[in-house]
């Protein structure tokens, strides 16, 4: 124990020693790396919650469709539910983005395929065709619309 205490010690020495400049260049280092962890998942939490909504659409998961909705839109989440009952669906090539903001919404753009089997007769709707609006809600991104 006295030996780790002794390299601490002599590590802080050196340190302290070094020059100022050197010392606010690390520190400025750390500040932005930190800074830009936390904007990165800020930002990543609204098109997580769109690839999340499509993909519980997908699988017929109500409690994730509702977990990824906000309270305005839910009734309209199980309408979208409701019209895949009867088919088979994947999701296919699936990429979000965020493409803007509209007062507190966030639109989230997406790419790829939800492709849907009734009867053995295919059917493909194309995600670009959709613009969701999402907005943050206590924390959670959610799903509030679509354009």
């Amino acid at each position: 124990m006295f030996f780790l205490h002794a390299i601490i010690r002599n590590r802080l020495t050196q340190f302290m020693e070094e020059p100022v400049p050197s010392k606010l260049t690390i520190l400025m280092l750390t500040l932005s790396i930190i800074l830009s962890a936390c904007g990165a998942s800020a930002s990543g939490g609204a098109t997580t919650a769109v690839e999340s909504y499509i993909t519980a659409l997908a699988t017929k998961d109500q409690a994730a469709l509702i977990s990824n909705s906000c309270a305005d839109w839910e009734d309209d989440a199980l309408i979208e539910l409701d019209s895949f009952a009867l088919v088979e669906v994947t999701v296919d090539g699936m990429s979000c983005a965020e493409s803007g903001t509209d007062g507190d919404k966030t639109l989230v753009d997406c790419t790829g395929m939800l492709n849907m089997s009734y009867n053995g007769e295919p059917q493909s709707l194309d995600l670009a065709d959709r613009t969701y609006e999402v907005i943050e809600q206590d924390g959670n991104w959610l799903v509030c619309g679509v354009r």
